[in-house]
C-alpha cells in the first residue's frame, strides 16, 4: 500500500512532466502558489457555507474539507519539488518542532 509521500512523489512526477517546457525555479514557485489557489477555493466554500457569498453558491462542511485536503497536498507537493530527496525528513522535523507545545500541555504527554 502506498504511504502518503509515495503518492506525493508519482503526483509530483506527474506534475513535473506536464511543466516540464518550464524552468525549476518556476515550477516550484508556481506549486506554492497553488498551496494560496487552494487554501483560497477552502475559504470561499467556507464564505458559501455561511451564506456569505454574493453568487448564492450553497456548500457542505464537505467541500470545505475536501478544499483543506487540496491545499495540504499542495503543501506537500510545493515541499517534494523544493527538496525531492528532503522534503519528509523537512516536514517531519518542522511537525514535531511545532506541535512540541502542544505535547508538552498535553495531560497524556
Amino acid at each position: 500500500m502506498d504511504t502518503l509521500w509515495d503518492n506525493i512523489e508519482k503526483l509530483s512526477a506527474v506534475c513535473r512532466a506536464a511543466g516540464a517546457h518550464l524552468p525549476d525555479e518556476e515550477l516550484k514557485a508556481l506549486q506554492v502558489g497553488k498551496v494560496a489557489e487552494e487554501a483560497d477555493e477552502a475559504m470561499h466554500a467556507l464564505h458559501g457555507l455561511k451564506g456569505l457569498t454574493t453568487c448564492n453558491d450553497a456548500h457542505t462542511w464537505s467541500e470545505v474539507q475536501n478544499d483543506l485536503v487540496g491545499a495540504v497536498i499542495a503543501a506537500l507537493l510545493a515541499m517534494h519539488d523544493i527538496d525531492p530527496t528532503g522534503a519528509r525528513a523537512t516536514f517531519d522535523e518542522i511537525l514535531h518542532r511545532r506541535t512540541r507545545r502542544g505535547r508538552k500541555a498535553s495531560p497524556s504527554a
